[in-house]
């Protein structure tokens, strides 16, 4: 019995890819990980996906886990990873070749690193001197175009976070406000300081549609200054500008762009929120935009997750008509959102109400909440994070649920 245990121990083992116990991974995998892992039937697979496939400059991991899957968040199930694996996975490149087997139980996928040839593809000669470059990038988790911003720029801040950061005190010649290659003077910059910082000015306070807590206030990104010369005021120049910028404005230090390396994954328990801003105030929220959540580290929320969305069910009267309060208040002043309703579970009177068929009279009753999109979480702050919206199969809107999938 125990050789038993000790073979399937070892077959279990050897289906774990090749790049990830190249990277040294521990093969026992999280139990919440490795309990879902079990339920990655046929079914779960794509009616298309392809017996093998060669990663192209360009992929993404949440495009290939589509390729294989229905659900591409059950791409850590497919892979049988533990959670240190999802946080820091070790990389797929341009060349590799991910291989699909179905013929077990369930369908296991597996890595062939590009090799030799896939290398000296990506090999570029440039004449008339010898350059060396990296032969190849990973590929990220999702697009890296459109949340570059939101990587590199605050954009929403801690309460009282920017009271403490470093001020611009005047301008060049007393000007009112100064732009690119212009001069700026600030307060509160050391020598030991870096040279490169950003502009932003304080923004609106972010507020919780559900229970009105302050989450943090947005910062208006100005544009990024470099010290020319540090002292007591520090003299700073304005390298890039996207608005004037003027006497009170706060200065954050520059960060340098980092890319999600997280795997697309659903959090292990219950998260539910809701979707408090869209980017550009538009109206209805479509693919690859980006929303802000009212959810953040505190609530358990991670780099990677994946959220689906909800529209409201609205809450009708015995007379077919929506009863439902607004939703849209004094929590966003300022922001351009669409109306949508807050549905809070309608009392019934009568018993027989609650009833599956049960005939609606005189009371209320709520419609069922239908899912409309998924989000990737690719930034998080303590109370609340960015995401991507990966999938709109209907219009999303400012307001909407977002809970695990």
């Amino acid at each position: 019995m125990r050789k038993t245990i000790i073979s399937l121990v070892a077959a279990l083992a050897s289906l774990v890819p090749v790049c990830l116990q190249a990277a040294g991974a521990s093969p026992q995998a999280d139990a919440g990980v490795a309990a879902s892992a079990q339920h990655v039937t046929q079914a779960d697979l794509q009616a298309d996906a392809p017996d093998q496939y060669t990663v192209v400059k360009g992929d993404t991991l949440w495009g290939i886990s589509g390729r294989f899957l229905k659900d591409p968040w059950k791409w850590p199930q497919i892979w049988q990873m533990n959670r240190d694996e999802i946080k820091d996975p070790h990389w797929i490149y341009p060349g590799d070749v991910i291989h699909l087997d179905r013929s077990g139980a369930y369908p296991q996928l597996s890595l062939t690193s590009g090799g030799p040839a896939a290398a000296a593809a990506n090999v570029v000669k440039v004449e008339p001197r010898v350059r060396i470059e990296p032969l190849r990038s990973a590929i990220p988790s999702i697009p890296g175009t459109v949340i570059g911003p939101f990587l590199s720029q605050p954009l929403v801040v801690e309460e009282d976070g920017l009271d403490q950061a470093p001020r611009i005190v005047a301008t060049q010649e007393g000007r009112v406000a100064v732009s690119a290659g212009e001069t700026a003077y600030a307060d509160r910059i050391g020598a030991d300081a870096g040279v490169n910082w950003q502009v932003f000015h304080p923004g609106v306070a972010l507020h919780d549609p559900e229970t009105g807590e302050i989450l943090g206030y947005e910062a208006k990104y100005l544009g990024d200054a470099r010290v020319r010369r540090f002292g007591n005021p520090t003299t700073l120049t304005i390298v890039k500008s996207t608005q004037e910028i003027t006497p009170g404005d706060r200065l954050v230090p520059a960060r340098e762009t980092t890319f999600p390396n997280y795997i697309p994954h659903a959090p292990d328990k219950l998260i539910e929120g809701a979707i408090m801003s869209v980017e550009g105030g538009v109206a209805e929220i479509g693919q690859y935009q980006i929303v802000t959540i009212n959810r953040g580290s505190r609530d358990g929320l991670e780099v990677g997750h994946v959220l689906a969305s909800y529209h409201r069910g609205a809450v009708i009267g015995g007379n077919g008509h929506d009863t439902g309060p607004s939703i849209a208040g004094d929590w966003m002043k300022g922001v351009e959102v669409t109306p949508v309703y807050v549905v809070p579970e309608p009392k019934v009177d009568d018993p027989a109400h609650a009833k599956s068929g049960a005939t609606l009279r005189d009371g209320k009753i709520k419609l069922p909440d239908e899912r409309n999109g998924l989000l990737f979480v690719f930034r998080v702050f303590h109370k609340l994070s960015y995401a991507m919206v990966m999938k709109a199969t209907q219009p999303i809107y400012v307001g909407d649920i977002v809970r695990t999938p």
